[in-house]
């Protein structure tokens, strides 16, 4: 991981003071709302329905068990017990009082971590690849240059007060994780024909009101070139992006407008400028930080362990959650592991304070001391030797973090939704829970298989529900909360956006919705298909026709 020298630790401190400062005035009615909203923000701090939100940066998504172990504690000495591990691999704190949020955020740079720039109309944080540097289909590991991003973009003095906020996720594998197409930029790593790292550029891409996939904007850009091209972009961004309709400012918007054709002009126009100045990256530079990601002390192990092996032929609980939470390592005798954060009932994402005490400890013990945030909101503990495994299960197991359900339908992706957002038409959390209620059967949710829900509580989309083979989006219809549907989203390499199946439905009905929409899978699928598959084969008439089939009944009774 990325250690803090004494420049970044006195930034850190520095702003840490300022925003105490900034506090203390507020407090004392020395400065308005509309003076203090936009200090806040640039700390992370938003007002929401219940109480304040703090948002805490974990950039791309790695932390330690110390920082860990310290966001734990911060959520039990200032919130509620637990925080919620969001889309953006961050931490978000949901009731924290405004007058303690200086005190956390002193709490927080102790462990070199604070929360700049998780909010605003700025450059949020950089995601990746929660397997970053242990994943077998790796081809370059990408946190380096992530992290070179980060330094960059964090305090950029011209891309400060964008046209609307700005992310940007990189990616090094041949299976995309990291969803680059739905982000304002989105850079794949490879290896060109010269066997030198190169990036392929994507940009425009994004959720929200307008779903948009991103272009690919160059094929082949140097890594050298990976700031200063990124640079040009947010220029021509910053430059046309509207400011007139908050609703159109995203840089999706300029891109759709112009044309990419228009757009890369543009950009490469303003890169000529840029191409071969300071912030072009040297190789002196990429190993220093490279540095901070060596490979872990690795054991020389064999590819099969007795123990492991008697254990899953012996312990079915055991078999069915490695099945789901394990995942291929680079190094022989070892494997990712995702503890998840999606208990039947609970709110998904969410963590409490003994929880995230326990990951650390484990993390500690059995993955050198680092552990990671996927995007689908679980906890990945990246180097556990397949010895330690049913030891970590255990534990696991006994803190309600070893639910067998890693990428099955209660695996829900989920915004906090109208329980806590201001900007959410309706509430996300209890239909997450009322479907993870209806789909109690760890057999069933086997025999359905790889199938991705997500849920948003409004058009912002920070449930991703666009591209869940499921969507959900909660809808405000006469002041009541409703759900529109979608089938056939993606991430990854074939990337789709959803498609509305039809008019929205009530809270009560949604599980049964989601029944239906699984029974027709089950029904028309081979026995190769996953849900995605199916939906893409027949597409949305037979879904909708059996989803609407009651209603439709219905009606034509009232009709006779």
């Amino acid at each position: 991981m990325y250690k803090y020298d004494e420049i970044d630790q006195q930034i850190v401190d520095e702003r840490v003071a300022q925003y105490r400062d900034q506090t203390r005035r507020y407090l004392a009615g020395e400065l308005s709302e509309d003076e203090f909203r936009p200090l806040r923000l640039q700390n992370g701090l938003y007002i929401q329905r219940q109480a304040p939100m703090l948002r805490i940066a974990v950039p791309y998504g790695m932390l330690s068990s110390k920082q860990l172990r310290k966001l734990g504690d911060i959520a039990s000495k200032y919130d509620k017990g637990y925080g919620h591990f969001s889309t953006r691999q961050n931490l978000q704190l949901n009731w924290p009082k405004l007058e303690d949020v200086p005190d956390i955020l002193a709490e927080l740079a102790t462990v070199e971590m604070h929360a700049i720039q998780t909010s605003g109309n700025c450059i949020r944080n950089i995601t990746t690849d929660q397997f970053a540097g242990t994943a077998p289909d790796e081809i370059v590991d990408p946190r380096a240059m992530a992290e070179i991003m980060r330094q960059w973009s964090t305090f950029h003095p011209e891309f400060a007060l964008l046209p609307r906020k700005f992310k940007i996720a990189v990616s090094g594998t041949q299976d995309d994780r990291a969803v680059v197409q739905m982000h304002d930029i989105g850079m794949e790593f490879y290896l060109d024909k010269n066997n030198k790292i190169a990036i392929k550029v994507w940009v425009g891409g994004g959720l929200g009101r307008t779903p948009i996939l991103g272009s690919v904007i160059r094929e082949h850009l140097e890594w050298q070139h990976a700031l200063t091209y990124c640079e040009a972009i947010v220029r021509v961004y910053n430059l046309h992006g509207r400011r007139d309709n908050a609703y159109k400012a995203r840089i999706k918007i300029l891109v759709k407008a112009l044309g990419i054709e228009e757009f890369k002009r543009q950009v490469e126009a303003e890169w000529a400028h840029l191409k071969d100045a300071p912030n072009t990256i040297t190789e002196t530079e990429l190993a220093r930080v490279s540095k901070h990601f060596d490979a872990m002390p690795y054991e020389a192990l064999p590819a099969h362990d007795a123990s492991f092996d008697t254990a899953i032929a012996s312990n079915l609980a055991f078999a069915a959650w490695a099945k789901r939470s394990l995942h291929a390592h680079k190094i022989s005798g070892y494997r990712a592991v995702t503890l998840s954060l999606k208990p039947h009932g609970s709110a998904p994402g969410d963590a409490t304070t003994e929880q995230m005490h326990v990951v650390a400890n484990l993390a500690e013990k059995y993955s050198f001391g680092e552990l990671r945030v996927s995007h689908e909101q679980n906890l990945i503990l990246a180097d556990v030797k397949l010895s330690d495994l049913f030891a970590v299960w255990e534990k696991a197991r006994a803190n309600g973090l070893a639910t067998p359900n890693i990428g099955l339908l209660t695996d829900i992706i989920c915004c906090p939704g109208g329980d806590f957002c201001s900007l959410a038409n309706a509430k996300s959390i209890p239909i997450a829970v009322a479907i993870q209620q209806q789909f109690d059967n760890l057999d069933y949710l086997h025999d359905i298989g790889d199938i991705e829900l997500n849920i948003s509580g409004c058009m912002n989309a920070c449930g991703h529900h666009h591209i869940g083979h499921i969507g959900i989006l909660g809808v405000d219809k006469d002041g009541s909360e409703w759900y529109q549907v979608t089938i056939g989203g993606s991430q990854g390499n074939q990337a789709s956006i959803g498609s509305v199946i039809g008019p929205s439905f009530s809270a009560e009905e949604m599980p049964n919705v989601v029944q239906k929409l699984i029974e027709v899978y089950i029904k028309e699928r081979t026995d190769e298909e996953r849900f995605i598959d199916t939906a893409r084969r027949l597409g949305v008439a037979p879904f909708k026709a059996h989803v609407y089939a009651d209603k439709n009944a219905a009606k034509d009774e009232v009709a006779a």
